[in-house]
């Protein structure tokens, strides 16, 4: 009796090392996320604070430099083709650490200050109107674009950048009108993966939109094989229309604080709710000049910020996320 129940001590001793030793390497082959990665807890939650437009007028310069700067910010996307680009270029060239992406832009909706784009396009590209611009209307270039010719303007504002000086941190959509339709979202990913930097897309999209395979990062979206390891922000929130300007914080507050562990971007519009912003958006409420002022108050709130800080909030950039993403194939 006494034999067999040593046999059992030492059959069972050597079953807690095989399970202890086997949840050792599955902990081990489980791959990090991008929070410990980053060196982060695993249930973290990642925050980027991304302001965008840069380059679309001074007042929104003048107001993304001061948050960039002070840290209400964490990045920004700069709109190469817009008419205060130069300001951009320059302001860029002083903070050659800053975390700018290109917000590449299709179609120009502004009803006083359209641009031009930044390659010789013609009439029959689908992307310009009757007066040489970028279209209004991302409909219009999402039923006519040719995607050469989509990729031929995208990649040119981005050599701009590239030019200017800007250390371009990542790739944005303006009006989400380069995902629209694959062979748009196929120039897009493989611009991604030419200049080396990551895309704005929230991965939360292309699992819910795209088909699974055998892989379990790779889903079948527009088109291609997109590898969602390459795009690190689950989720992308804002400001919905209709929003008070009292309940203006309260709302962001509201809409951070349910978020469970994971990386997430926050695009704010920032702008000085002056005369120049006024006459620009004269037409619209909708990220118009009080709505930029209204963002601007809250990011440079010290409640804001307190809140942020108090629930736990990582603030990272894209740069950051870039550092825990793998090599593009």
């Amino acid at each position: 009796m006494k034999t067999t129940m040593k046999v059992l001590c030492v059959w069972a001793g050597l079953l807690g090392m095989y399970v202890n030793g086997a949840a050792q390497q599955i902990a081990k082959e489980q791959p990090k996320n991008i929070a410990e990665t980053l060196g982060y807890p695993k249930d973290s939650r990642l925050l980027v604070i991304e302001a965008e437009d840069l380059g679309l007028a001074h007042s929104i310069d003048r107001a993304t430099f001061e948050a960039l700067d002070k840290g209400w910010v964490t990045t920004a996307e700069v709109l190469v083709p817009a008419p205060w680009f130069g300001e951009v270029a320059r302001w860029a060239k002083a903070h050659p650490n800053a975390d700018l992406g290109v917000r590449l832009a299709l179609n120009s909706d502004w009803t006083c200050c359209h641009w031009r784009p930044v390659s010789n396009l013609l009439p029959e590209s689908g992307l310009i109107d009757n007066n040489g611009y970028l279209s209004a209307s991302w409909h219009y270039v999402e039923h006519h674009a040719k995607a050469e010719d989509a990729e031929k303007e995208t990649r040119a504002q981005i050599e701009q950048a590239l030019r200017a000086g800007i250390p371009i941190t990542h790739l944005g959509n303006y009006m989400k009108t380069i995902t629209q339709t694959p062979p748009l979202f196929n120039v897009y990913w493989k611009l991604g993966k030419e200049y080396k930097v990551p895309i704005s897309l929230p991965n939360q999209r292309v699992i819910a939109m795209g088909q699974a395979s055998s892989s379990h990062s790779l889903y079948k979206f527009g088109g291609i094989d997109v590898d969602v390891r390459m795009l690190p922000v689950d989720s992308v929130l804002g400001m919905d229309p209709g929003i008070a300007k009292v309940d203006w914080l309260n709302a962001y507050e509201k809409t951070l604080d349910r978020l469970p562990a994971g990386v997430y971007l926050l695009s704010v519009n920032l702008g000085y709710n002056d005369e120049e912003l006024q006459g620009l958006s004269w037409d619209r409420t909708n990220w118009g000049a009080m709505w930029r002022q209204n963002d601007l108050d809250v990011v440079s709130n010290p409640e804001f910020q307190k809140f942020l800080k108090d629930k736990g909030f990582i603030l990272v950039g894209w740069r950051d996320l870039q550092r825990a993403m793998p090599e593009h194939p």
